[in-house]
């Protein structure tokens, strides 16, 4: 079974471990559980929720992050486990000392692959955008050009309308947005524990004091399926609030199927396959990131 980000909306609820759930409560009312073998991460987002320490405990224990977002949607506080993958120390260490050259190439691959998927998904809605088809063969090692900056200048305004501005703190889409990329970044969270990874050790993002900078980096080519479902939404009426099947909508971003070698798989497949490939790149074990390919057209409107 497919393990699931459990995100936890409602106000005033209380989190506990009941032999092996994860047990959601409110005034002594149970209100549902979870088997923790069906947890990859956790997402709090209620107002005046509490949890026992036994249930962090047995999140820890089963590799779960547990995310705590603010009032806009965007996380505040991560809980990771401390116990992690057997090679982890190995693996931190290659992720510490990782050479200069190595970051700016694998940048430059993530940037690429995330044009990319903006192009598919651009072709798949609003209509093919040949230039942004052409800067995924442009992006040189480190993406000294900014192209990334470029190519989402004329994304956004063709995906939403040339009157839209990415803005975190605003609602509707905006909104949306920021649901939806808290899904995916707790997502790639648990994938970079479960690969023995240090969550803060980045490849190319520098934010001061963000738990999550290499989350950023990895999540990058995925983040344009999750606007695709945006848009989707869009189509039938404004986004004017986050309600449960908005919210569902959007987290349906992690079991997304993408092409690769292998065949098809979900997104968050490919995120353990992609922090895997960054671990093993680091360490000299292979030459380049596992990434996936773009879905056709028709496979997006599926």
């Amino acid at each position: 079974m497919q393990q699931r980000i459990v995100e936890i909306a409602s106000d005033g609820v209380h989190l506990s471990a009941f032999r092996g759930f994860m047990k959601i409560s409110r005034q002594e009312e149970e209100l549902g559980r979870v088997p923790f073998t069906d947890i990859a991460a956790v997402v709090l987002r209620g107002h005046g929720s509490t949890l026992s320490v036994n249930l962090c405990t047995r999140l820890s224990d089963a590799g779960a992050p547990l995310v705590i977002c603010g009032a806009n949607q965007a996380p505040s506080a991560l809980l990771w486990p401390v116990r992690g993958h057997y090679e982890q120390g190995r693996r931190m260490e290659a992720q510490a000392v990782a050479s200069r050259p190595l970051l700016k190439r694998t940048w430059r691959d993530l940037v690429a692959a995330k044009i990319a998927a903006q192009a598919a998904v651009l072709e798949a809605t609003t209509g093919a955008d040949v230039r942004l088809t052409r800067m995924v063969r442009e992006v040189k090692s480190g993406d000294g050009d900014n192209l990334e900056a470029q190519a989402a200048r004329r994304y956004w305004g063709a995906l939403f309308g040339s009157d839209f501005l990415r803005d975190r703190q605003a609602e509707g889409v905006n909104s949306a947005l920021n649901y939806g990329y808290t899904v995916l970044r707790a997502g790639t969270a648990r994938s970079i524990l479960a690969a023995g990874l240090h969550p803060s050790l980045s490849i190319h993002h520098a934010s001061r004091g963000d738990a999550l900078r290499l989350a950023d980096d990895l999540m990058e080519p995925f983040r344009p399926y999750l606007d695709f479902l945006v848009w989707r939404l869009a189509q039938d009426k404004p986004i004017m609030e986050l309600t449960s099947e908005v919210k569902a909508h959007l987290a349906s971003v992690l079991t997304l199927d993408l092409p690769g070698g292998e065949g098809v798989s979900p997104i968050q497949v490919w995120l353990d396959r992609l922090a895997l490939s960054w671990a093993r790149l680091c360490l000299g074990e292979i030459g380049k990131l596992d990434l996936p390919g773009q879905p056709s057209p028709l496979e997006l409107h599926v």
